[in-house]
């Protein structure tokens, strides 16, 4: 089981191999271990406490033999029966200023061997080593999709061995993805989303896996991702996905350093000493799929290297479902494009373009002067950060016989945007010379006021 303990306790029961049935275990398990509990519960009261059980290793190769696991499964804690269940909110308002050490040590604290670290292979690290820091047993799991960097495998590697555990990988079901791939190819994510081929390789294999837990730990942050975890709680009851009880509220979401930043986690990381996944030192900072996943250039947001090619909002691949949504009076519903936020570019050297206004430039065959012009989305946070460049380029080319515009190109004009305006993520920037109905789209990702300038000048 990939377990760190301070247990005296060891095994040298075998390791992880990849899963080779896709039938669900007949006990919850997480991972390839399967475990049978002694007693039952009440779907709808959270066990708070370690809970008895035996743990079987399936599937499993030989341990190597300088590997030694402790076993932390094996630790026992008194019963916990007929517990008032936990208000997670009260409870998240109370942690909002503990440390990420404290909230994870209260986590395993309440949940002991019914819950475990979600592992990307990122600056998640990070809660591992927190974890190993509270003394307590605790274990790790990560999503294999077969499509990850070496250098994440590799990673992987360096983390087992630096604290002396085993994560418990979790696959993709085969036969789905050869189907997936026999039907649409190896990259049909660029053509129709990332939404399918991460349902398959990451979304039911964390279904499973969270079906063994009472709870899981999570890296999210609210300085991640635009519009989608900015409201991220310390601790919630997951909103999507189920426990071993089942049901909507059997389980529930941890997420230590949702108050953090990306800057201090990593400050973190360099003073404990703790190994890290080398694609960070090649510009990386989010890490995914090798194919979803790039550099990012100075100045962008880190989730600008996950799949670049939708829009900003919508960066989450389903493994964090419940953020794309938003509570207005008690009642949940799916965030809107529309929603009303405080407007960008607002200067008066930036022309606000109607859709009458921006569907007359793009039919004029003879312009009195060339345009750029932004396609932008006010809550899309790359937009926010290429604010001020684009303010500084339309103070710079006031009276310079160009003009400076922009389009809000969100909601219901999103269509007619992508289709008549070449809008694939936002922003997208066009300039429209004086002499052709076709505008020209700005190719890079380089969104300073130098890079700017260069274009229009190379244009008009």
């Amino acid at each position: 089981m990939a377990l760190a303990s301070s247990s005296s306790t060891v095994i040298s029961s075998p390791g992880f191999s990849r899963l080779v049935s896709s039938a669900e275990p007949k006990a919850p398990s997480v991972g390839l271990f399967q475990v049978s509990e002694k007693s039952h519960v009440s779907s709808r009261n959270l066990i708070l406490s370690l809970r008895r059980c035996s743990v079987n290793c399936i599937n499993a190769e030989p341990l190597r033999k300088d590997s030694v696991v402790p076993l932390a499964a094996s630790t026992v804690a008194h019963e916990v029966s007929e517990k008032e269940e936990e208000d997670y909110e009260k409870l998240a308002g109370e942690l909002s200023n503990a440390s990420p050490l404290e909230i994870i040590d209260k986590a395993l604290e309440k949940f002991g061997n019914d819950i475990a670290i979600a592992f990307s292979g990122a600056e998640d690290v990070a809660l591992i080593e927190y974890a190993h820091l509270t003394g307590r047993p605790y274990r790790v799991f990560s999503l294999d999709t077969g499509r990850l960097n070496p250098e994440t495998y590799r990673f992987f590697d360096a983390v087992e061995k630096h604290y002396g555990i085993r994560i418990e990988y979790m696959f993709p079901d085969a036969i789905e993805v050869q189907g997936l791939v026999r039907n649409k190819g190896l990259f049909s994510f660029y053509e129709d989303g990332h939404q399918e081929c991460c349902r398959v390789r990451k979304v039911r294999p964390l279904r499973r896996a969270l079906k063994g837990l009472r709870a899981w730990i999570t890296g999210q942050r609210k300085d991640q991702s635009p519009g989608t975890r900015s409201e991220v709680a310390v601790v919630q009851v997951d909103p999507v996905f189920e426990g071993m009880d089942g049901g909507i509220g059997s389980l529930v979401k941890w997420n230590p350093v949702a108050n953090v930043k990306g800057n201090d986690i990593w400050n973190f990381l360099r003073t404990m000493n703790v190994p890290v996944n080398s694609l960070h030192t090649q510009g990386y900072i989010s890490i995914g799929c090798e194919p979803c996943t790039r550099p990012v250039l100075p100045g962008q947001h880190e989730r600008e290297g996950r799949w670049w090619w939708e829009d900003a909002k919508a960066k989450e691949c389903g493994l964090h479902k419940g953020n794309l949504k938003q509570e207005v009076d008690g009642v949940v519903t799916q965030v809107n494009d529309s929603t009303e936020v405080v407007d960008i570019f607002n200067t008066q050297n930036v022309v606000s373009l109607t859709r009458n206004g921006i569907e007359n430039l793009a039919k004029l065959e003879n312009r009195k002067e060339p345009w750029i012009v932004v396609l932008y989305a006010p809550w899309c946070r790359f937009c926010q950060g290429m604010e001020e460049s684009y303010v500084e380029l339309a103070e710079k080319l006031a009276g310079s016989g160009l003009k400076v515009g922009k389009f809000r190109a969100d909601g219901d004009q999103k269509e007619y945007a992508k289709s008549e305006l070449q809008l694939g993520s936002f922003p997208t920037i066009l300039f429209f010379p004086k002499h052709s109905t076709r505008p020209i789209k700005y190719p890079s990702e380089n969104r300073d006021v130098n890079s700017l300038m260069a274009f229009v000048n190379a244009l008009r």
